[in-house]
């Protein structure tokens, strides 16, 4: 199995948005830049993972997106489907009747019960990890928090 670009991505700039700004708006163009990621390409996926619940917008100079939970209450699966949809190893292993290919030895197969095992495993573990987890990560990497130039305030 390979996840595509839309999870990989997603899962990124939801981790930059928790990491430099935790619950404040922040702009496309600031997680562009940080993660090396197509602004346009990441509107795509922000309407994705906002239809999925997991980001509001807010129009405006003081506006872009944010989280729309804690970040401790996302996890790496939420992410996953909200961009690819349901996640199977394999077809025949899909939880779902609508994405199940027939098979000519659907319930009678020895290796479909490895790839639904092995799903639910993975299903299993990326719940487990939340965008918290992947903070906290960050911070024993030393990565360096960029502050949100929009709200700092000179006297």
């Amino acid at each position: 199995m390979k996840l595509s670009t839309k999870s990989r991505y997603g899962l990124r700039a939801l981790f930059d948005m928790a990491y430099h700004s935790g619950n404040l708006p922040v702009q496309i163009k600031d997680i562009s830049r940080r993660q090396a990621i197509s602004p346009r390409y990441l509107e795509q996926i922000f309407q994705d993972l906002k239809k999925g619940g997991l980001l509001k917008s807010k129009r405006g100079p003081q506006g872009g997106y944010s989280l729309s939970r804690k970040a401790e209450e996302i996890t790496v699966r939420e992410i996953i489907l909200a961009a690819e949809g349901e996640m199977a190893l394999v077809d025949c292993a899909s939880e779902s009747k609508k994405d199940k290919k027939s098979c000519e030895f659907d319930s009678h197969c020895v290796t479909q019960r490895v790839w639904s095992e092995a799903s639910r495993r993975l299903n299993d573990y990326f719940d487990s990890v939340t965008l918290q987890d992947l903070c906290e990560e960050g911070k024993k990497l030393g990565l360096e928090k960029e502050l949100d130039h929009r709200f700092m305030y000179f006297i």
